[in-house]
C-alpha cells in the first residue's frame, strides 16, 4: 500500500544548518523510500498568521524553494507546491470550519497562549487576536485531508493539530460520508531520534537566541565565521579535549561518516587545538554544504525556474485536489441543479432520467471495448482507451457512475478538444445524484 506523507513549510524566515539537519535532510531522504507518496508544500498562507511584512514573506517563499530544490528534493518524484496556488485549500477550509466546534478551538494551544497572556497583562483576553491565529488549526487540517495524509511528521507543539483534524475528519465522515470514509485519519510522526543541532552557545540552534550557522546565507566566509565562535572550553592546544562534553564534536557528528567521528574524537583527546578542530569542521560541513550552496545560488538568480517548479507542482497537486473537492461538494450538497432528485416512478421523473447523460459502450472494427459519456444534447464528454474485454469497459463505467469526479483522474480517458472538465464533473455528480 502506498503511504501519503506531507509536510508543511511555513515561509517566513531563512534556514540554518539546523534546519537543515533536523529537517529538511531527513525529509528529502524519507521521500526517496518506496511505496512513500510524498507532499512538500510552502504554506505561505500559514505565514500570513505570523508575519504581514509582504517583502519578508515574498523572499522567503523564495528563499525556502530555493533550498529545498538545492537540498535535492525531487520535485518530478514528490508533490511540491505552493499552498496558496490550491484554490481548493480555502474552500476545503471553509467546509471544515462549519463542522468544527467553537469550544474545540478554544482549547487550541496557540490560541490559548496568546488569551493567557492577555490575562496576565490585565488586557481583552482576546486583544490582538485574529480570526486567523483562532482558526490556525482548520487550515492545517485542510492542508492535511486534502490529499488524506496517512502520516505528517510534526514537532511535539503540532502533535494537538493533527488530533483536531483527525477529529474533525471523524465528524465530517460521520455527517456526510453515507457509510464510507472521505477522510483518512491522519496519524503524527515524531521522530525521537532526530537530529537537535546545538548553536554557537550550547543550547538549540534558533534565530530566537541568536545563535545559528547559516546554511547558503553569506557564502563559504559566514559559514566559516560562524563556527569560528562556537564556544568551546580553556583548554590549550596539546591538552586532552573531552569530546563527550562539546557541542562542536555534536556539530561535526551531523555530517561525519562513522569513522570521521572516531578520528575527529581520538585526536581531541590527544590534544588537538581548538582552532585546528573549527577549521576541520568548516572543511568537513563545506564539502556537504558547498554544490548545494552553488545549486542555491543559481536558483536564487533564476526566480522564474523556481516559479515554473511551483506551478508545474501545483498542476499535479490540483490533480488529486480538484476531483477529491468535487466529491465533498457532492456530499455536503453542493451540487449541480441538474443533479436534484425527481419524483420516481412519475411522467416527470422519466423524463428526468432521459435528460441525464448516458454512457455508452460499444465495440469498434479494431476488436477493441469502448465506452463514452455523451451529454443530454449528444455532445460527448468523455471518451475512452480500448479494452480487451467488455467487462473491463463496464468496470470503469460503473467506478464512474458510483464515484463520479473521484474517479476521473485514474480513469483511462481523455476529454475531446473544447470540452471543459468542470462540465464532466456536473455531468457526473448529476449520474451519482440519480443513483441515489
Amino acid at each position: 500500500m502506498t503511504e501519503r506523507v506531507l509536510t508543511g513549510i511555513t515561509t517566513t524566515g531563512t534556514p540554518h544548518l539546523g534546519n537543515y539537519v533536523g529537517a529538511i535532510r531527513p525529509a528529502i531522504e524519507a521521500s526517496r523510500a518506496p511505496g512513500v507518496e510524498s507532499f512538500f508544500f510552502l504554506a505561505d498562507y500559514h505565514a500570513l498568521i505570523k508575519c504581514d511584512d509582504p517583502d519578508r514573506i515574498e523572499r522567503s517563499r523564495l528563499e525556502l524553494a530555493a533550498t529545498w530544490l538545492a537540498a535535492g528534493l525531487d520535485p518530478q518524484r514528490v508533490y511540491f507546491f505552493r499552498q496558496s496556488d490550491l484554490p481548493e485549500t480555502p474552500e476545503l477550509t471553509w467546509l471544515l470550519t462549519c463542522v468544527t466546534a467553537k469550544g474545540q478551538m478554544n482549547r487550541a494551544h496557540a490560541y490559548k497562549a496568546a488569551t493567557d497572556a492577555n490575562e496576565a497583562a490585565g488586557e481583552d483576553i482576546d486583544a490582538g487576536i485574529t480570526m486567523g491565529l483562532y482558526s490556525y488549526p482548520i487550515l492545517m487540517a485542510a492542508d492535511i485531508l486534502l490529499f488524506n495524509a496517512h502520516r505528517v511528521p510534526v514537532g511535539r507543539d503540532q502533535v494537538q493539530h493533527i488530533e483536531m483534524a483527525r477529529d474533525i475528519a471523524q465528524r465530517f465522515n460521520h455527517l456526510f460520508g453515507k457509510g464510507h470514509e472521505l477522510f483518512v485519519l491522519p496519524q503524527a510522526e515524531i521522530d525521537e531520534e532526530l537530529a537537535t543541532l546545538p548553536g554557537l552557545d550550547g543550547r538549540k540552534m534558533s534565530k530566537s537566541y541568536d545563535n545559528t550557522i547559516p546554511l547558503f546565507e553569506g557564502g563559504a566566509r559566514a559559514l566559516k565565521d560562524a563556527i569560528a565562535r562556537i564556544v568551546t572550553d580553556s583548554r590549550l592546544p596539546g591538552e586532552p579535549k573531552d569530546p563527550d562534553s562539546s557541542h562542536l564534536v555534536t556539530i561535526h557528528d551531523a555530517f561525519a561518516t562513522m569513522e570521521q567521528r572516531a578520528a575527529f574524537r581520538a585526536d581531541l583527546r590527544a590534544g588537538l587545538a581548538w582552532g585546528e578542530a573549527k577549521e576541520r569542521l568548516v572543511r568537513l560541513i563545506e564539502s556537504h554544504i558547498g554544490p548545494m550552496r552553488e545549486r542555491y545560488a543559481d536558483l536564487m538568480a533564476h526566480p522564474e525556474r523556481i516559479e515554473d517548479t511551483l506551478q508545474e507542482g501545483a498542476r499535479k497537486a490540483r490533480k488529486i485536489a480538484g476531483p477529491f473537492l468535487a466529491q465533498l461538494r457532492q456530499a455536503v450538497g453542493l451540487r449541480p441543479m441538474t443533479a436534484l432528485p425527481k419524483a420516481a416512478g412519475t411522467a416527470q421523473g422519466e423524463a428526468h432520467k432521459q435528460a441525464l447523460p448516458v454512457f455508452k459502450q460499444y465495440r469498434e472494427a479494431d476488436g477493441r471495448f469502448y465506452f463514452k459519456l455523451t451529454a443530454t444534447d449528444g455532445t460527448v464528454l468523455l471518451q475512452s482507451s480500448g479494452f480487451a474485454e467488455g467487462r473491463e469497459a463496464g468496470v470503469w463505467v460503473k467506478r464512474l457512475k458510483t464515484e463520479g469526479a473521484a474517479a476521473l483522474g485514474a480513469a483511462p480517458v481523455e476529454l475531446p478538444a473544447g470540452v471543459d472538465r468542470t462540465t464532466v464533473d456536473a455531468a457526473l455528480a448529476a449520474l451519482m445524484a440519480a443513483q441515489e
